[in-house]
């Protein structure tokens, strides 16, 4: 009878159909096996050859203000900064494990990125193992391959909240339990006050206790809500004691929502397509997650592993789309998601015997990991990226002076390398103003005509004895400018002078200053 088993000499035989779906089964795993670990392999020698990335661009930033708080700065009252103060508490945390250097942050990049794969891991395993396995090593190799630039973004330290609520979120839906949906809120809660675009998640959590009998209901909408408002009661708390949630309100009412949302909105295609290799990693990662969503989809939409992570997808585009800039750290949220949604449908794809999708599938990977392997070459030792960091080095070789005297040092910058020579000579400025781009926007609204008043009255109260200009503005402008500004141009032309022109900035001594130092290669401090 075909397909059936037979005895022979006491020992049962397989018959030919069967041993020929297992052989292509094992053959299957064997591709399956071969395309992880080369994507491992490929991740694993671009973390090596990235163990010396200095920090640069964003991070030093961040750091200069957790430095700040450290020393008993109160943020957005004493640091105007558009960040959420999540952000601040997370480089904060790294300075305190892992101190201020470069090798450090290096270090505490590494570990949130084996966080966020953990997190990863813990959600996926119970759909199998190629589906941890895979969705771990493309999402390791997409981070290394990012380069220096991309270490630290709050992009990405908001995927590690979110791994894990996903984690919690899937394992509610396996065995419902208040406290998975307790640890899902709080997870969310973390994500939020690093990024509030994290929000766009919340429906997805908010539908589950609805799930459950009335009496679990209630106990599921406590947790949840527990959940959520834990972290948020302790950010609240840290900046009431700090005094800057007045501040802080301020900000996000006044500048933020209304002026900084729509400042420096870009084509969104065009933006994607300026990213090395953009369209296509985003074209890779996108036939990874419609595969997977179509393999998860053969099992009915009552699969609620395709609920979360085809939401988790849509909300990740949309805190792109939201966002507006295009940057690139942006895509972080829709890679996490798409990339565990390609790995859940690789697993159930192979585990169904499902050929064309697994085939499909593992040329998706194939293609991502070969593309984010070349981006990843590139971004070793970027031009840009060496250019930033020698220029950041440059001018704090010229601010030394004036630190170790005890003056104060105005920049007006966006990220080019003014706060990071702060940063690394440990200089302080007389305002609050980190950027100066705030100057130059709607300058008709009150609030910006307040930020310029805010601005002169606290230089004229507080002369800095050095003024770095540097020629990039954001989201355009150069050296030119401060004419827009032009009671910030006569002040600076009657109390300073150009004392250094360098690659990308000018420096500025107070004539006092430069007077009594005449002859001198570096700038005086204050007296």
């Amino acid at each position: 009878m075909p397909g059936a088993r037979s005895i022979d000499g006491g020992r049962r035989v397989a018959s030919p159909p069967r041993l020929a779906l297992a052989g292509a089964a094992a053959g299957w795993s064997l591709l399956a096996a071969a395309g992880v670990t080369a994507t491992a392999a490929l991740a694993l020698g671009l973390t090596v050859r990235s163990l010396g990335w200095a920090l640069v661009h964003d991070a030093p930033v961040m750091h200069y203000v957790a430095r700040r708080i450290l020393e008993g700065a109160a943020p957005y009252r004493d640091l105007f900064d558009m960040n959420f103060p999540g952000v601040y508490l997370v480089h904060v945390l790294a300075l305190v494990l892992v101190g201020p250097g470069d090798a450090g942050f290096r270090a505490f990049d590494l570990l949130v990125l084996a966080g966020t794969i953990a997190g990863l891991a813990v959600a996926l395993a119970p759909s199998g193992r190629w589906a941890a396995l895979s969705a771990g090593a493309l999402f390791w190799l997409y981070h290394v391959a990012g380069g220096a630039w991309r270490a630290g973004q709050r992009d990405f330290i908001l995927c590690l909240p979110l791994a894990w609520m996903t984690a919690a979120v899937l394992a509610d839906l396996r065995a419902p339990r208040a406290g998975r949906l307790a640890l899902a809120g709080a997870s969310l809660g973390v994500a939020a006050w690093i990024k509030p675009h994290a929000v766009l998640l919340l429906p997805v959590l908010a539908v589950l206790p609805w799930q459950r009998p009335s009496v679990a209901r209630v106990r599921a909408l406590a947790a949840l809500a527990l959940g959520l408002g834990i972290p948020a009661a302790a950010v609240v708390a840290w900046l009431a004691a700090a005094g800057s949630l007045t501040a802080f309100a301020n900000l996000v009412g006044g500048y933020l929502v209304p002026l900084y949302s729509r400042l420096g909105r870009a084509s969104l295609v065009d933006a994607v397509r300026g990213h090395d290799l953009g369209p296509v990693v985003l074209g890779g990662l996108g036939l990874w997650a419609l595969s997977g969503l179509v393999a998860l989809g053969r099992g009915g939409l009552r699969d609620g592993r395709v609920a979360v992570l085809a939401a988790g997808t849509a909300s990740g585009v949309l805190h792109f789309v939201l966002q507006g800039k295009g940057w690139e750290y942006h895509l972080y949220p829709v890679a996490l998601f798409a990339i565990a949604l390609g790995a859940v449908g690789l697993a159930v794809a192979l585990e169904g015997h499902r050929r064309v999708l697994a085939g499909v599938l593992l040329a998706a990977l194939v293609v991502s990991a070969a593309a984010l392997a070349v981006k990843g070459i590139r971004n070793l030792e970027p031009a840009w990226v060496a250019a930033k960091a020698a220029r950041a080095h440059a001018v704090a070789a010229v601010l030394a002076p004036v630190v170790a005297r005890g003056g104060t040092v105005q920049v007006f910058d966006t990220t080019d390398g003014g706060i990071h020579a702060l940063y690394l000579v440990g200089a302080r400025q007389p305002t609050r103003f980190l950027y100066d781009f705030h100057f130059y926007h709607d300058v008709g609204h009150p609030y910006v005509r307040r930020l310029r008043a805010e601005l002169l009255a606290g230089l004229r109260a507080r002369p800095p004895a050095a003024v770095v200009l540097f020629e990039r503005g954001w989201p355009s402008g150069d050296y030119g400018r401060l004419r827009a500004f032009p009671e910030l141009a006569a002040w600076l032309e009657a109390g300073y002078r150009l004392a250094r022109d360098g690659d990308g900035f000018r420096v500025f001594v107070r004539w006092e200053a430069s007077a009594a130092s005449e002859g001198r290669d570096a700038p005086r401090g204050d007296r």
